[in-house]
């Protein structure tokens, strides 16, 4: 599982997020995605853990908290959705 985490400041790293994470187990991975042309943060991230258990507690603790002044909002993310228009497969127009 992944988790969402929303709402972020954009001052947050990726140590921030890890170092928070951590008090409730092992994180695997943190994903920060920035805007393409600006460079700057998008205001979310994704957080991986080792154990379900873990992601579990640390939604259930975190979803609301107050952290660097923003009120986050933590919870499992669902998959990506495709929105590209689908592309015609004969190639006519």
């Amino acid at each position: 599982m992944t988790i969402y985490v929303g709402n972020l400041s954009y001052q947050a790293t990726e140590d921030d997020l890890r170092t928070v994470f951590s008090d409730y187990g092992a994180v695997k991975r943190v994903v920060l995605p920035t805007d393409r042309e600006t460079g700057r943060m998008r205001g979310f991230a994704f957080v991986e853990m080792t154990e379900d258990a873990q992601e579990e507690s640390a939604i259930s603790e975190l979803d609301g908290a107050e952290w660097m002044g923003r009120q986050l909002r933590v919870n499992k993310a669902r998959p990506r959705e495709d929105n590209r228009r689908a592309v015609r497969q004969d190639n006519r127009f």
